[in-house]
């Protein structure tokens, strides 16, 4: 199944919506069920992790992915390390003027285990409706500062 993409154009800088999409403490500020989130190292290096606590089914979840790759202020990728349900994430901000940018994320799962199940039944299909919420939140948030 191909990933989900979800584009959005933001009337901010792009060094802005860079920072505020990739900074994991700020997560639960506009991604659906989202607890807490952090990184384990530099977050502008490749090899740190992202600790991320999700709300699902009643718990609460924590996951680990790597950060892949970092070129702020234009891409950034983080790829998940555990669990049944690992995410793929890439975050691509271009400039459309000085003050406005264009964001594009791309999410893809892959599963392992019971994940396998969960990935195709529950996951995407979720997904694909939070994508949209969650990029509206981020503008919202971010055109509102």
């Amino acid at each position: 199944m191909p990933p989900i993409v979800t584009t959005a154009e933001i009337g901010r800088p792009a060094a802005e919506v860079f920072a505020y999409a990739t900074d994991a403490s700020r997560f639960r500020e506009w991604q659906k069920g989202v607890v807490d989130g952090h990184m384990d190292g530099p977050a502008d290096t490749a090899g740190a992790t992202c600790k991320m606590t999700r709300r699902i089914g009643g718990s609460n979840r924590t996951s680990t992915s790597e950060l892949m790759h970092v070129d702020p202020p234009r891409s950034w990728r983080v790829e998940g390390r555990d669990g049944p349900v690992r995410a793929a994430v890439d975050v691509l901000v271009e400039p459309v003027t000085d003050a406005r940018s264009r964001l594009t994320i791309t999410v893809d799962f892959t599963g392992h285990g019971i994940g396998k199940l969960l990935v195709p039944l529950m996951v995407r299909p979720e997904a694909r409706k939070e994508m949209p919420e969650n990029m509206s939140a981020l503008k919202r948030r971010m055109e509102a500062s």
